[in-house]
This record gives structure tokens, sequence and C-alpha cells, in this order.
């Protein structure tokens, strides 16, 4: 496996990883999780697509794609501000240039692989590297993001706890919390 960035589709591969996503994102967000999401011909899609983000992939040897998430500047339009901001004490999102937004986070749990540290999956683990590591490259100092109590339990668990930026609320039948990663 291998973790790759792609901001945007330079080449017949990055087409087909790009598509290989945003199916992978109707299966796990649509299907398996049940939440209302916007269905294309592309798979899972929603406005935040539409403004040039850097997807972090996990990627096999075969390109089949197993984790993915998508990086935004927290300066610019996020979901934290327009879709979840009852999640944020203040009702919005105290963005720095420093600042960049992980949404649409998931990782393939039916794909056979090793466990790592603490018995999370390789996969998830190769993820949360992959965008510490964009993330530092490109200048960003904190990585915010809106997550299910549960994830949070596992981003504790891999020792990267982050920073609630308000109280748990139920979102649809999701316990929900929005908080701050350190990118370090």
């Amino acid at each position: 496996m291998k973790v790759i960035a792609r901001s945007n589709a330079v080449s017949c591969e990055d087409v087909l990883l790009l598509n290989d996503m945003h199916w992978f994102r109707s299966e796990i967000f649509g299907s398996r999780l049940s939440w209302n999401v916007t269905m294309r011909d592309v798979g899972e899609y929603d406005e935040f697509d539409g403004f040039q983000p850097t997807y972090i992939l996990t990627v096999t040897a075969t390109s089949r794609v197993v984790g993915c998430a998508r990086l935004l500047p927290a300066m610019g339009p996020t979901m934290l501000d327009r879709t979840f901001p009852q999640l944020l004490a203040s009702g919005t999102l105290n963005a720095h240039p420093a600042m960049i937004e992980s949404s649409r986070f998931c990782v393939d749990t039916t794909f056979r692989e090793r466990r790592g540290e603490g018995s999370l999956r390789d996969v998830t683990l190769m993820m949360f590297a992959g965008i510490i590591e964009w993330s530092l490259i490109h200048g960003y100092r904190e990585i915010a993001t809106a997550t299910d109590l549960r994830f949070e339990r596992i981003l504790n668990r891999a020792r990267w706890p982050m920073s609630r930026l308000g109280e748990p609320k139920m979102i649809n039948e999701t316990n929900s919390v929005a908080g701050l990663l350190p990118a370090d």
C-alpha cells in the first residue's frame, strides 16, 4: 500500500483513482452508514468537492482505494462553518492560514490487512501519517474536523488527541463532535 495526495486529475491514472475514491465514499457514507449524501454518476460528491480540495488516498498495489480524506484550507468554505456550525461552541470556525479542514475520512474495514499499533488498522495509521505529512509540507499546523465520538476514541488510541471545539451533538443518528488536531 501507499499513500498519495491528489489535487486534480492530470493523468488517466488520476482520473481512475479519483473516480474509485468517489465510489468508495458512496459505499461507506451512503450504503454502510446510511448518511443522506449526494450521489452522482461518479459516486458520492458534495459541494466541497468543487472547491479544489486535496485528497489523501491510501491505494493498494492493484490501485484500489482503501482509504481517503478530503483537505480544504480552513480560510475558505468548510463543512464545519457551512454544514456543522452547531458543533462549534462559538458557531463559527476561527480559521487562520495555517489551518486545514479534513472531511470525508474513511477506510475500508473489509480490506484484509495487518493491524498496527494499538490494534488500529495499518490503513488508518497510514492515512493519519499522510494527512500530517501533507499538512506539514504545505505549512499547515492545525487540522480541523467534524467526526463522531467513536472516531474520536480511535484518534486517542493512535495518540493523536483532538481538542474539542464544542460539545458533542446528535446529528441525525450520529453523536458528532468538532475538534482540532495538531499537524506534528
